[in-house]
């Protein structure tokens, strides 16, 4: 799932040594050769990848296959193109297509009603029934994203997360009309996979075997669900750890978790494009390829790295329409993998990049650079068009009229006051990070730009009467290449003043930490906690918090409705008080207060129980228990994590084969794992 958890993506650019393999399926040019192996040795050494893979297609044929690093640092075993990896989001793509070949069959029409294939499906918003198959493929339907609880699982193929979807999204309501703009909306993914398994009668694992991978006849595409050899997948790790992590496991499997090499996806790439009609039709195929993003609200460039079709992220992507080629581009992260599948319909050519480590956004940077340079010694074009140059921005006048831009602006997850004096702004990181905090001057033409001239920021009002935050950015990833992406970034929010009561009640709640309670505790998004420890932003003068619009004492709803990227997992927040504890609930999922958080006894022998609902178990690690050696006996079933006061993983008994760690003063623990599960815990200086 793209960009599923910032922190851990930023975590992962580390330097790791180099180690190479090539492994060239058919003759070929040694330039493209050769550009692929410096970009790819860049990517491992420099980007925190530890092996990545990748492979060209072309009428058919394989005529690129090789890789960079290792598989497995222990062994120091290469990867190999049987190596396999996850292919997170690009697993939209497997899922839509089950979709169209049930439309070519004539069993779904994706403009009816989702209600009609998936008869228990209902909201408790009328407008869900407005939902169709093609709203959930181009992220239009109005869902509010994703749920992600207990879907990324250690060694753990548990579907829960998919099988409860339909039941808490009985309780939810929509962001937006149906078809009103497109968001990026991991769940319309999920309701494919049940769209799928519904009509067809078979397990979503069953028909892919049956109609993707026998026909292709593919060998190491697989679910989660699959029975297959694990010790294929390449390994990850953990930054800055040699320790190889238990095998992941997206259990969320239409909208992220199927494994693959770059083969067999470069070969699911011709699919894609129209080339074997025994499995999608032409028709099909070129509906996918559809500008989908159009049909609502958009940013006005049509130069980007997102332009939404039918499951593809681009179906226009940048810098190919710079040569008059159509280029369609899909992405996905899960925690660990990253992949790329690039398709070039009308050259009948696909690229699929893969790694363990990294980012999705460096492996489509690499597929596009190697995909230049491979039609450049076909003849396909003349030359390669340098990366763009900018020269430093030079403020001017300002008109007034500007200034009426100026207040409270709001995405998923936190809000920003934009002020604006003598004609700059100072402005917080954007695009999840990527582009560092500084300030904007104003150039002309209504925009403010970063002093290097690469990021431009101006304000856009749409046709629903909205104003939005844009943002244009070239960035540039030294070694790699560049990309472009043009986002709303924010949108402006009323002002929504409080009662005296919900803003005493709220000013509480400000910059405190809830601590997730229902996750089981061989989660990845353990690693890095940002979704398990929601930290609660209240600006209680403006009545938001953490980007939510405050209702009352005890709720907060979503506030955002931004197309493109910035208003994808939305929430809302509840509140309740049980046994004088305040609990936070979000998508369903209980959070406590770090004010009933307990300091962990720091003395001789201890023990905690899983309670009969099983909720996890957190503690504080304060003075008293700081800098000793904590040795706990885990059930079988149980586990223990320990962060420090940074929120830095330190150790984790789902990992780590110690069963003792020195625990740091600031930090916290929690212990996790079957209702009555006890563990002994010994405390030593």
């Amino acid at each position: 799932m793209k960009k599923i958890i910032a922190v851990v993506m930023s975590a992962m650019l580390i330097a790791i040594p180099i180690s190479g393999n090539q492994a060239s399926a058919q003759p070929h040019k040694n330039t493209v050769l050769e550009k692929a192996h410096k970009l790819a040795s860049a990517i491992v050494s420099d980007y925190g990848v530890t092996g990545l893979q990748y492979a060209i297609m072309d009428k058919g044929k394989i005529v690129l296959s090789d890789s960079t690093g290792v598989r497995n640092k222990a062994a120091n075993a290469p990867i190999t193109k049987d190596t396999m990896f996850g292919i997170g989001s690009v697993s939209k793509m497997y899922v839509t297509a089950a979709a169209m070949m049930l439309a070519d069959a004539g069993k779904i029409d994706i403009d009816q009603p989702l209600v009609t294939y998936i008869k228990d499906f209902s909201m408790a918003d009328e407008r869900y029934k407005e939902i169709t198959p093609r709203m959930l493929m181009n992220h239009s339907s109005g869902l509010y994203g994703s749920h992600y609880a207990n879907s990324m699982l250690f060694d753990d193929n548990d579907t829960r997360s998919r099988d409860e979807l339909l039941m808490r999204l009985q309780s939810e309501h929509l962001k937006s009309k149906p078809g009103e703009y497109s968001v990026y909306c991991n769940d319309g993914f999920q309701l494919l996979e049940i769209l799928v398994e519904r009509v067809s009668g078979l397990s979503y694992t069953e028909f892919l075997d049956q109609k993707v991978n026998q026909p292709l006849k593919l060998t190491s595409t697989k679910t989660p669900l699959s029975a297959f050899d694990r010790e294929k997948l390449a390994k990850t790790y953990y930054p800055g750890t040699e320790q190889a992590l238990p095998v992941e496991n997206a259990n969320v499997i239409g909208a992220g978790g199927l494994y693959s090499t770059a083969e067999e996806l470069a070969a699911f790439g011709d699919v894609l494009i129209g080339n074997r009609t025994d499995i999608l039709s032409e028709k099909s195929a070129a509906a996918m390829q559809s500008p989908e993003y159009r049909k609502g609200i958009w940013v006005p460039e049509e130069t980007n790295s997102f332009n939404y079709g039918l499951g593809w992220d681009a179906v226009s992507l940048a810098p190919f329409d710079d040569y008059g080629i159509k280029a369609l581009s899909k992405g996905g992260d899960t925690v660990m993998y990253h992949a790329a599948l690039t398709s070039l319909p009308e050259h009948n050519i696909s690229i699929a990049v893969l790694s363990s480590g990294g980012s999705s956004l460096y492996n489509t940077v690499f597929a596009s650079n190697v995909l230049l340079e491979y039609l450049q010694d076909n003849g396909k074009i003349k030359e390669i068009v340098p990366d763009r140059t900018f020269e430093p921005s030079v403020k001017v006048s300002m008109p007034a009229e500007q200034l009426a831009y100026s207040g409270l602006y709001g995405a998923v997850g936190t809000t920003m006051n934009v002020e604006m004096k003598n004609g700059e702004m100072k402005l917080p990181a954007l695009e999840g990070g990527i582009i560092p905090p500084q300030t904007y001057v104003y150039t002309g033409n209504g925009q403010f730009k970063s002093n290097d001239g690469k990021a431009a920021v101006s304000f856009d009002k749409q046709s629903n009467g909205k104003i939005y935050f844009k943002l244009k950015a070239y960035v540039d990833f030294p070694g790699i290449g560049q990309a472009v992406m043009v986002t709303y970034e924010y949108q402006k929010l009323d002002a929504n003043p409080l009662q005296p009561a919900t803003k005493a009640a709220w000013k509480q709640r400000n910059n405190k930490n809830y601590y997730g309670l229902d996750e089981k505790i061989n989660s990845l998004f353990y690693l890095s906690p940002v979704i398990l420890i929601r930290n609660i932003t209240v600006d209680s003068a403006n009545g938001y918090a953490s980007g939510t619009r405050i209702v009352d004492e005890h709720t907060a709803v979503n506030a955002a409705e931004i197309p493109v990227m910035s208003g994808r997992d939305a929430f809302d927040l509840s509140f309740h008080t049980e046994d004088n504890k305040e609990y936070l609930t979000i998508d369903g999922q209980a959070y406590l207060s770090e004010d009933a958080v307990n300091p962990i006894y720091g003395g001789g022998t201890s023990i905690c129980t899983i309670e009969d609902n099983g909720h996890a178990v957190w503690f504080k690690i304060d003075a008293k228990s700081a800098a000793k050696t904590m040795r706990v006996e885990a059930p079988p079933s149980g586990g223990v994590i320990v962060y420090d006061g940074k929120g830095m993983l330190v150790y984790s008994s789902i990992v780590n084969k110690e069963k003792s760690v020195v625990l740091p003063e600031g930090g916290m623990i929690v212990f996790g794992g079957e209702a009555g599960d006890v563990f002994q815990i010994s405390m030593k200086k």
